[in-house]
């Protein structure tokens, strides 16, 4: 999978409720390795008693993929790009804790489609949502060396199963309590937004 933001960080920033004076961000693709902006409500280093008070939203950028756990034999040297199971004792302490989800900003993102039958290649199918020019993907972050990210997922749409996709990122709705709902709720209620996009609110332009 891939993803494209092609608005700037000012443009983000409004559209999260957020700054973007120290995200240099000006639009474009995004592959896992990267570096991209997410919106987060909690501290950059996570430790210590938690804050009493309300943190405000933040755009930092962070690496699109979190570095396996180093006791896992044959461990993939790669990014984890996507959270495929929300009980993994490798995801669930940060899906609980609030602070490490965040808000994914994107304005499309690519998923393979099925084997043409006419030249038996298969073609990039990128998808956006209709009601929202920029949409926020549900994603989970690591403390680690260097901060990154992963999209969390879930079954797919219609949309996407008719191009042979099993699974698809988790888009949230593009209301304010929603997105506050997973960057500050607590994770019996969070968790219900794990669910596939209506895909008559979505579109495919098939290159």
């Amino acid at each position: 999978m891939l993803y494209r933001l092609d608005a700037p960080a000012p443009a983000v920033a409004r559209a999260f409720a957020t700054n973007s004076r120290d995200d240099p961000w000006s639009g474009g693709h995004v592959a896992p390795g990267g570096f991209a902006p997410v919106i987060t409500a909690g501290r950059e280093q996570v430790a210590g008693a938690r804050p009493q008070t309300r943190q405000p939203r933040r755009m930092v950028p962070r690496l699109w993929g979190v570095p396996p756990p180093p006791s896992v034999h044959d461990a993939p040297t790669y990014g984890i790009a996507s959270v495929r199971n929300l009980e993994s004792p490798f995801w669930i302490g940060n899906l609980r804790n609030s602070e490490f989800r965040c808000l994914v900003p994107a304005t499309s993102f690519m998923e393979w489609g099925r084997v043409s039958p006419t030249d038996g290649k298969r073609r990039q199918c990128w998808f956006a949502c209709t009601d929202q020019p920029v949409f926020a993907m549900a994603g989970v972050w690591k403390d680690s060396e260097v901060p990154s990210f992963a999209l969390v997922t879930c079954p797919a749409n219609a949309e996407l199963r008719a191009q042979g996709r099993e699974t698809m990122p988790v888009i949230l709705p593009g209301d304010a309590a929603s997105h506050d709902l997973w960057l500050r709720g607590g994770w019996d209620r969070a968790s219900a937004l794990v669910q596939p996009y209506s895909s008559s609110l979505m579109r495919m332009v098939e290159r």
